[in-house]
């Protein structure tokens, strides 16, 4: 495992936000979602690909609470650009998202 410093660590953007919409996104190699999450009025709505399909349904993403990089470069992923990196855990039976366990502003940074 590779070290950081602490100044390191206060690059990266990592906000809460809210997922307002879900959409399928057949086009992706692997079983994904197109994902619109609002981070509040500093920055908006941006939308992001998600991996998180083997644990929820688009009805149960809808509304929740997420934690997201927000300041990596768009990156293109097949059809869509993506403006957020939504974060969560690796198991062998798919990604569990890393939320809040309680609710927090739109936009509030990880600190």
């Amino acid at each position: 495992m590779k070290t950081i410093d602490w100044n390191e660590f206060e690059q990266v953007e990592l906000r809460a936000g809210t997922i307002v919409r879900v959409e399928e996104f057949p086009e992706a190699l692997s079983p994904a979602y197109k994902v619109w999450v609002d981070f509040g009025e500093e920055l908006g709505e941006r939308k992001s690909s998600a991996q998180i399909t083997h644990h929820y349904t688009i009805d149960e993403l809808v509304g929740r609470q997420i934690i997201a990089v927000v300041n990596f470069p768009v990156k293109q992923i097949g059809p869509m650009k993506s403006e957020c990196l939504i974060t969560g855990f690796y198991r062998d039976d798919g990604v569990v998202l890393a939320v809040p366990d309680k609710v927090v502003p739109n936009g509030v940074k990880l600190g």
